[in-house]
């Protein structure tokens, strides 16, 4: 796939909308261009995912991306060497990488290289990295996600999500009771407060637990008043969440609490034959290489855990503008991470 066909399919996997939960389109097309572009296999599978494989060899490198975005329309656009549009950065740059650079490389002797463009990364069920992560044991994994192209992601954060909902009779404004708002509020604060305490003494914030308040919400019908709080928190690697569970229940006391979204904080190790590709391939390019943390997610910590692989993130793009309304993408650096990658593939299949 030459540079122009590698644009190309970035332009049109943009201008493909994909919301989390509707990706089909996308998928049929990421396919299309996959067969197209001389791999030897590729379909939409079971959970909607696009995959591709090139070579039959026992070993298996896994290009795992994401072809879902956040909703909110980005006009499509070209401004000179920039890509506007909705999933430029987050994620679709990336994965059309994989797609460009696995092609350039071609099967390599004794190993199978997939790519996997996968469904609903931006959702709580993560459902393409979960239903791929059951099937394959790789000897290496690269997760598409912005780095940029001259850095490679070492780790993410984990999450965990609670809906939290407490109601109580309606009273006056002037009485001496706490309304339901007030106490949600209390809830928070006391939240706050004791996830300082467990920080205490860490300085960088990917060892630190952080807070976020996604949404409150309160109502009264007139005999009853509620309030709704949606918290998240990002986890670092020591975080324990049965003990953070049972520390909230007990700040929360009678009110109705509900944990989802839980996934476990990642990193990888920078001493093994995947990292020295990668930061050989950089320095190829006469760039110096880096490393990065990050505080988000990503299907790093559904396939990482069970994996057990060499893993890290890799991808053209800026993550500050992730689910922004101006994400872009700089064309001349998509295309260096097409090389890089390719360098990745040729040396580690070596």
């Amino acid at each position: 796939m030459d540079d122009e066909a590698a644009v190309d399919l970035l332009i049109r996997a943009v201008e493909t909308p994909s919301v989390s939960g509707e990706e089909q389109a996308v998928a049929e097309l990421l396919v299309e261009r996959m067969r197209r572009a001389g791999f030897d296999r590729a379909e939409v599978d079971e959970a909607g995912n696009a995959v591709g494989h090139i070579g039959d060899g026992a070993r298996r490198l896994v290009l795992l991306g994401h072809m879902d975005t956040v909703p909110g329309e980005v006009p499509v656009r070209r401004e000179g060497r920039l890509l506007y549009g909705r999933g430029s950065v987050d994620a679709k740059g990336p994965l059309a990488a994989f797609v460009a650079a696995a092609s350039r490389a071609g099967a390599r002797a004794g190993w199978t290289v997939t790519v996997v463009g996968a469904v609903e990364e931006e959702a709580p069920t993560s459902k393409g990295a979960r239903h791929v992560a059951p099937l394959w044991r790789p000897e290496a994994c690269v997760i598409g996600e912005p780095s940029g192209s001259r850095a490679v992601t070492l780790g993410y954060k984990g999450r965990l999500l609670v809906d939290y909902r407490h109601a109580q009779g309606t009273g006056h404004s002037a009485g001496p009771g706490e309304s339901a708002p007030t106490v949600g509020v209390a809830f928070w604060n006391a939240l706050v407060a004791a996830g300082e305490e467990l920080n205490a003494g860490r300085e960088r914030i990917f060892d630190q637990l952080t807070p976020s308040l996604l949404s409150i919400r309160s109502g009264s019908d007139g005999l009853e008043e509620w309030v709704e709080l949606t918290v998240s928190w990002r986890t670092p690697l020591w975080f324990r969440r049965e003990e953070w569970e049972a520390r909230i229940r007990e700040l929360a006391g009678s009110a109705e609490l509900r944990f989802y979204g839980g996934e476990v904080a990642v990193k990888g190790g920078k001493q093994n034959p995947l990292v020295r590709s990668f930061l050989a391939s950089i320095r190829a390019e006469g760039a110096r290489p880096r490393f990065k943390v990050k505080t988000g997610t990503s299907d790093m910590n559904v396939v990482g855990p069970v994996w057990g692989c060499p893993i890290l993130a890799y991808g053209p793009g800026d993550s500050s503008l992730d689910h922004t309304p101006t994400e872009h993408i700089d064309l001349d650096e998509y295309l260096e991470a097409v090389r890089v990658l390719t360098g990745v593939i040729e040396r580690l299949c070596a």
